[in-house]
């Protein structure tokens, strides 16, 4: 006879925490009910946008939990008003993180960026993002690297890169396939536009829609808990060998990334977003 909700709640309570909640992190909140850890990105003032800070350590907690057994779900959300608004584009331009974002960008292997979002997958356990306000750039290629995803009806999502004249290089070449169509990919990163909920459900971005995400989340990781532990990290394993890119994919987001930053009118794309009468050069690259 299988374990009912109530009887896996009551062997975690009588489980000790896990001591991934007793780390204290300066931009993460962790909180842990019937084994299922929830992290909140905790830069309510800055609209969570990912710093370096903040991508550093979403990669130590992650590397951490791949040998947790303990924790059987994870659920990802956003402190304050909304889930994530993208990269933090001030601490991008900073002179001191140049650099730095430059080696990201050339060395053969993944990026940071594509790291902080792709490590997600490899993660086994179930992962579950609750998003809420916008969700958006950054924000949603993380939210795509999650097994499932949960929105408030108010939620708002946008594959927004174009809009600064950048491409989506944080893994949205493996994230988002068969998650959507290509020809409504291409869309959404062309336009950079916002979707509501309804429209991203029906795209396949969303895969719930809920006015308490993190209850909904919680109620779904629970039961994925009254399941083996084995059984469900073969099901994401083997459905993730699916979506699964050659390194060379990945290479090339960076590689377009590089030719975007170095192009003519990556400045116009800035000036642009503030001054619509601003028009582009003739495009540059074939």
């Amino acid at each position: 006879m299988s374990a009912s909700p109530s009887q896996f709640q009551a062997q975690a309570q009588a489980q000790p925490s896990s001591a991934l909640t007793l780390k204290t992190y300066q931009f993460l909140q962790l909180s842990e009910s019937n084994a299922i850890l929830t992290i909140a990105l905790n830069r309510p003032n800055k609209k969570n946008a990912l710093s370096f800070a903040m991508m550093h350590e979403l990669l130590a907690l992650a590397n951490a939990l791949k040998k947790e057994r303990r924790i059987r779900a994870v659920i990802l959300k956003g402190n304050g008003d909304m889930f994530c608004s993208g990269i933090d584009l001030n601490d991008l331009g900073n002179p001191n993180n140049r650099n730095m974002a430059l080696w990201e960008l050339v060395k053969p292997t993944q990026s940071l960026f594509q790291r902080v979002c792709l490590i997600w997958r490899e993660l086994p356990v179930p992962v579950i993002a609750a998003m809420h306000g916008y969700c958006i750039g950054a924000g949603l290629q993380l939210a795509l690297a999650a097994d499932i995803r949960i929105a408030t009806p108010d939620c708002q999502l946008a594959i927004m890169e174009a809009k600064w004249g950048l491409v989506p290089d944080m893994g949205l070449t493996q994230s988002a396939l068969h998650v959507v169509r290509a020809d409504v990919l291409k869309e959404l990163a062309m336009s950079a536009r916002l979707l509501d909920a309804n429209e991203a459900q029906r795209l396949g971005l969303i895969s719930h829609i809920d006015a308490d995400m993190v209850g909904r989340a919680q109620a779904l990781a629970e039961t994925f808990a009254t399941r083996s532990p084995d059984a469900v990290l073969a099901s994401k394993r083997l459905i993730n060998t699916m979506t699964q890119q050659r390194r060379h994919v990945l290479y090339r987001e960076k590689l377009w990334q590089i030719k975007l930053l170095l192009g003519r009118n990556r400045k116009l794309a800035l000036k642009k977003a503030k001054d619509s009468s601003v028009t582009f050069l003739q495009r540059q690259f074939h």
